[in-house]
């Protein structure tokens, strides 16, 4: 649980996808093998690279050729873990990652960063929106996507445990860190109630949680109490959790960095209207490619505000 305090600190999650690395190798896993597509110091292996420089390998701009690459080493009973920018890692080698990863099973982890608009300046061609969606649709695809430091460590060693396929998404943008890494614990398939309340269920993933638990704040002063779940795993969904908080406050507006086509609001949809339907609204991009600019304005170009988030509860409520 969290008491949506406001905090200082503030790290990228895709440098702590690196952190994760070195952990994972510092605590004796010689299996751990990392691939990375010239964009090292941009994804952050180069802070593996810089302590087993013999366990990571440079593919060079050939992602396609990389997904095979490390889809071979798993078969020699190597954990690979496979980077480069979501645009790059998800949508340019999908195919390989399909035929070649997720068709035989095998125990590959793409970790994506630089994933959603918080790219920036980068612009449309880099801000991958529709990452989340390709790979749920690779049977046996496990997709993570965390919200903070601590989340983001502990879902890279999640995943290490985890035999089978695992893409991870990071961002490129420094969030605020709202987790105690001493109580918290991650679990593969379950998200966590961050707030309690009964007139609204905001589920948010990624960098839009710490928005979403902003918004609550400016709601509750406001005599909206919402409750805010973050859904860390996308794939598989906690369906009980979501269950229970559309039941329990009868209304659900999920927010995601992501297209509102395929991502977690429509996993959200798909899974209530089978099994209890719930007015739900979502809020992502809306069928629209990015733009360039700093992180923060293109996010409230799109609406990914906690400002927004508060103006759409309100609208919604009525």
């Amino acid at each position: 649980m969290s008491d949506a305090k406001k905090v200082a600190t503030k790290i990228a999650t895709r440098e702590s996808y690196g952190n994760a690395l070195v952990e994972l190798a510092d605590a004796g896993h010689d299996d751990i093998v990392v691939f990375d597509a010239d964009l090292a110091e941009a994804t952050k292996t180069a802070i593996f690279k810089k302590a087993y420089p013999e366990r990571h390998f440079d593919c060079g701009i050939a992602e396609c050729n990389m997904m095979g690459v490390a889809a071979g080493m798993s078969t020699f009973g190597y954990v690979p873990f496979v980077s480069s920018f979501a645009m790059f890692a998800a949508g340019r080698a999908f195919e390989q990652i399909r035929n070649s990863i997720g068709y035989p099973h095998l125990n590959v982890k793409i970790a994506a960063t630089h994933a959603g608009l918080s790219v920036g300046e980068d612009g449309a061609s880099h801000q991958c929106c529709e990452d989340i969606a390709l790979m749920r649709s690779i049977p046996g695809m496990v997709v993570l996507s965390p919200a903070d430091d601590v989340e983001a460590r502990a879902a890279v060693k999640a995943a290490y445990e985890h035999q089978g396929p695992v893409y991870l998404r990071f961002s490129r943008l420094a969030v605020p860190v709202f987790h105690d890494e001493s109580s918290y614990t991650f679990e593969i398939g379950k998200g966590e109630t961050l707030t309690d309340g009964f007139d609204i269920a905001i589920i948010a993933t990624g960098l839009m949680t710490s928005e979403a638990l902003k918004a609550a704040v400016t709601l509750k002063k406001q005599g909206i109490n919402a409750r805010v779940i973050n859904m860390p795993c996308i794939k598989p969904l906690d369906e009980a959790l979501v269950l229970r908080a559309a039941k329990e406050c009868l209304k659900v507006l999920t927010v995601e960095e992501h297209s509102i086509i395929g991502g977690l609001g429509e996993a959200v949809c798909a899974l209530l209207s089978e099994k209890l339907p719930t007015p739900v609204r979502r809020m992502g991009v809306m069928d629209r490619f990015g733009h360039s600019g700093p992180a923060w304005e293109v996010l409230k170009d799109y609406g990914l505000t906690a400002d927004n988030i508060v103006a759409n509860v309100l609208d919604f409520l009525g």
